[in-house]
This record gives structure tokens, sequence and C-alpha cells, in this order.
């Protein structure tokens, strides 16, 4: 009898903001474990908003997810069969077939995971996309350095938290934005100077407010009146960088600016990156934020959603404001 998984599929494409329905469920054939390939059983599943994009049948930088096909996503798990030399049973390995309880594939589809004193879904935030992305959008891609006034949306999320964390640790002022009072307070927890609630009134008055002399660098990772926000507070020279734009995903209309024309007046550079644009680079970033988070530099929250049935309602409530930190399915 061949062996099965259960594994979430795309069941259709969604039109706005994906419901359950989008979604279902199914068991998956596992291929045979032939020569050079690891069998894996998930324990940590990561959803994450650049998932959105990859429902819709567009040209970007991954292939779109196929209706009716399963899902993938970052997950960590342990190795219980291997055919390969380079890994042994019990090995923790972080790769890209989630949204699944587990996985057989070639051994060059999964990452050993180095045994660091950390927990393994540090490999899911901090240690990996999450914390990556936020370490080299903030220190690579818009060069911020100490003494620069920063501003970063969506700083109770998976990458805000970690980047309010990592510019604070190189003598940043940091100026977070988040909705409501509780993840307010979690992001002056972390450290931030001055927090905006962007659900209490204007994101431009509540940063102009906040940053009365204006801002060095903007890490965006929402779009919309943030990201016009932060063009109305640049200062001269000043850097953004834009991985995010949650707030567009799933709108019907494009965005519009009113302050973009500052982009001339103030020179300002505008960046757009990916993760694995500074693949050569993980080793550097894996050594300093493993140092951060050793000496409490840089801590993390989860939120935790339990079952692999949990997994889609996980990710929908990425667009619900149901996460502070990185949103997490434990299996």
């Amino acid at each position: 009898m061949t062996a099965t998984t259960r594994a979430w599929h795309l069941k259709s494409r969604p039109q706005g903001m994906p419901t359950s329905d989008n979604f279902e469920l199914k068991d998956l054939p596992l291929d045979d474990l032939q020569d050079g390939w690891v069998r894996v059983e998930n324990k940590w599943l990561s959803v994450d908003p650049y998932m959105r994009g990859r429902m819709n049948d567009v040209k970007s930088y991954v292939p779109p997810f196929q209706v009716g096909a399963p899902l993938e996503g970052g997950a960590v798990g342990k190795v219980v069969e291997s055919r390969s030399p380079d890994f042994k049973d019990g090995d923790t390995v972080f790769h890209m077939l989630g949204w699944r309880e587990g996985a057989a594939a070639p051994a060059a589809a999964f990452n050993k995971l180095p045994a660091i004193g950390v927990g393994d879904e540090q490999w899911l935030g901090n240690l990996g996309l999450t914390g990556g992305t936020a370490y080299f959008g903030l220190l690579r891609v818009a060069e911020a350095k100490a003494g620069d006034v920063v501003f970063v949306s969506a700083a109770a999320g998976a990458v805000g938290s970690a980047v309010v964390q990592i510019a604070k640790a190189k003598g940043m002022t940091v100026i977070g934005s988040a909705g409501g009072a509780d993840k307010c307070e979690f992001v002056r927890s972390l450290g931030a100077d001055q927090v905006v609630d962007y659900k209490a009134g204007s994101i431009v008055k509540g940063l102009a407010q906040a940053a009365p002399d204006g801002i060095d660098v903007y890490f965006d990772n929402v779009g919309g009146e943030h990201l016009d926000a932060a063009f109305a507070a640049a200062r001269q020279n000043a850097r953004f960088a834009i991985c995010g734009m949650i707030d567009a995903y799933n709108a019907a209309e494009p965005q519009s600016f009113r302050y973009i024309m500052r982009i001339i007046s103030a020179r300002i550079a505008v960046k757009g990156f990916i993760y694995t644009d500074f693949i050569r680079d993980f080793p550097a970033f894996h050594q300093e934020m493993g140092g951060w988070i050793a000496s409490g530099a840089v801590k993390s929250r989860e939120t935790v959603r339990d079952g692999l049935e949990a997994t889609p309602d996980a990710f929908l409530d990425l667009f619900r404001g149901g996460n502070t930190g990185k949103m997490l399915v434990k299996l």
C-alpha cells in the first residue's frame, strides 16, 4: 500500500480576502524512498503573508500555487527514515514542504539544522525567513546605521518585531506602528522609542507627532497609508526597504499616495527585496542573530495554533490582525 500524508491543497483561487472554502485537506501519496532520499515528520509549520501572492495565477518571484495541488511553506521536522549519507534518523531539518504532516523527497530538499540551544521554532522565526528578512532589509537594503531614526510598520508582527529589536541593538531610534493598545504595549516592550497606534487615528498625523524631525529609514511591511506617511515624514536622502505591502494583497483597487512626489524633493531611495537575495550572507546572519538571541537582545513571541487542521485559519489570521509576533502551527 502506498504511504500517504495529510496535506492542505488549494481548492480554488481567492478573489480578494481568502476564505476557508479556498482550501481542502486531503491525503497526499508519499513517493517511495529512493537512494539519496529522506522522509521527514513535520513538527512546526510557518504561514506567511507572501503565500497570498502565490495563490494568484500571476508571474512573480516564486511560481504560483496550482489549483488542486498541495500548498507549500516553511517547515521544521525530524528525519524518520533516511537513505542519504547526509542525514540520520532524528536529525532536525528545515524545508519548504509545509502545510502537511510529512514529506519524502531528495536530500537536497532538506537543510540540517545545527544544535545551538534554541527551540526548533526559532528556525521559522528569528533565525529563519522572518529574522533574515528583518536583518537584511534593515541593514543591507536600507543601509540603516547607528543614530538613524527608523519607522517600522506592523511592528508587532513577525518581521516588524525583529526589525525593532535589531535596530535598537544597532543604536537606532525606533518608531513602530501597531493596531490597538495591547500590540502597542508589546512594541514598547521590545524597546521602541515611540509607537503609533494606527487604529486610533491618522497614521500621517501620528507619525508626524512621533517623529517631528522626520525619519531616515522606513521598513515597509504594509504599504498603503503607512507608506504614504513615511513619504511625508522622510528626511533628505531617506532609505525605504519594501518587503511587505500586506494592505494590497487582498485589495481590489490600486493604492494611491498623496505624498509620493517627495521621492524627488527629498531624494528618497525606495528598494524592494526578498530574503533569498542574500543567500550567500546567511552564515553571517545566523552568527549575529544567534548571538543576539543568546544574549536576550532579540526576543521572540509566537502565536501558535495547534494541529494541521488549524493551518488555513492561522494563515487567514495574518490578514485579520490575529497574531502578535510570528504565526506558527504546531503539529
